[in-house]
């Protein structure tokens, strides 16, 4: 483990021990607990909580818990089943930031306000890929094709998701214009990108290294202040003059309404598999971190996650008050 990642993983733990919740917990009344993650199975979202909730179940909890994945709509349609639940702490529901991207676009009528926090669990940045079948293959030589030329540079996107934004932010730092083709979710998007079918589309470390490092994949540039130490090579997209940052910060939510004690069960669950070696190592080898936030402070990093999304949504025109 690099030592960059070593002290993330490390004050992760130390944050998961400062913020426990001060209610008393209560296991929910159901033989098993249900976990949705509103995208198809085998995705890097879809992995994360995998991993979580493996580690959780070996700790010998009651109620089990099981992932169940309920995809469509970019998302909305697992999120809507949980909004819509009972909250009796049965079901919970796996957030990122498309929760907040679907209400700016106008595809969902509700976002992440429409649930109680549990925990936030892990942080992924987002890397700006490139099909080897297009006519570009790095940063610079994409966007002189797209400034050139408006809509040339086609990018396989999930419309209203964060696939989408980190491209609708990339054309305003840039003042270029893309032409989207919308898929249904991170495998479909991946797949049209490594055949060719787009020139270009959002990933990350955790899906795409092995396609990196094959050749099978471009990387343009990460969206984060520094080089990822896995891969190095890949230029930020600051660096290379482009002021955009972006990632998915994943968490766990309930219905709205759910009783502190059930909230308060779920939040001791992450935070203790959050302290997990085996499963921090696990994460960080799939490209991802561990970053853990209690039900309090997890509301809070949603608020200011939210306010920011806003704020970049009026700006381009794409969120109207």
């Amino acid at each position: 483990m690099s030592k960059t990642r070593f002290m993330a993983a490390a004050a992760a733990m130390a944050t998961a021990a400062l913020f426990g919740t001060t209610a008393t917990a209560a296991a929910p009344e159901c033989s098993t607990a249900q976990l949705i993650v509103p995208w198809g199975a085998g995705g890097d979202t879809d992995i994360v909580f995998r991993t979580y909730v493996d580690t959780i179940n070996k700790t010998g909890i009651e109620p089990q818990l099981q992932v169940v994945n309920v995809s469509g709509q970019g998302g909305i349609r697992g999120t809507t089943q949980v909004k819509d639940a009972k909250p009796d702490g049965c079901m919970l529901i796996a957030l990122h930031e498309s929760a907040i991207t679907s209400f700016l676009t106008g595809r969902a009528k509700f976002t992440y306000d429409a649930f109680q926090p549990v925990s936030l669990v892990s942080y992924t940045p987002s890397i700006v890929g490139g099909s080897t079948k297009a006519p570009f293959s790095d940063l610079a030589s994409m966007l002189e094709m797209s400034e050139k030329e408006p809509k040339s540079v086609t990018v396989g996107v999930t419309l209203g998701s964060t696939s989408h934004f980190i491209f609708l932010l990339i054309e305003d730092a840039t003042d270029t214009e893309f032409r989207y083709v919308s898929y249904d979710g991170t495998r479909e998007r991946n797949t049209a990108l490594l055949a060719g079918n787009v020139m270009m589309g959002e990933t990350n470390v955790l899906t795409a290294k092995k396609y990196i490092e094959e050749g099978s994949l471009n990387a343009l540039g990460i969206a984060t202040e520094k080089r990822d130490p896995l891969i190095a090579d890949v230029p930020t997209l600051q660096e290379q003059g482009v002021n955009v940052l972006y990632g998915l910060a994943r968490g766990v939510a309930l219905p709205k309404e759910t009783p502190a004690e059930y909230v308060a069960f779920w939040e001791e669950a992450f935070a203790k598999a959050a302290q997990d070696p085996a499963l921090v190592s696990s994460i960080e080898q799939k490209g991802s971190m561990v970053m853990y936030k209690g039900s309090k402070d997890y509301g809070m990093f949603l608020s200011q996650t939210y306010a920011e999304h806003e704020r970049l949504a009026i700006k381009i025109g794409m969120f109207k008050k």
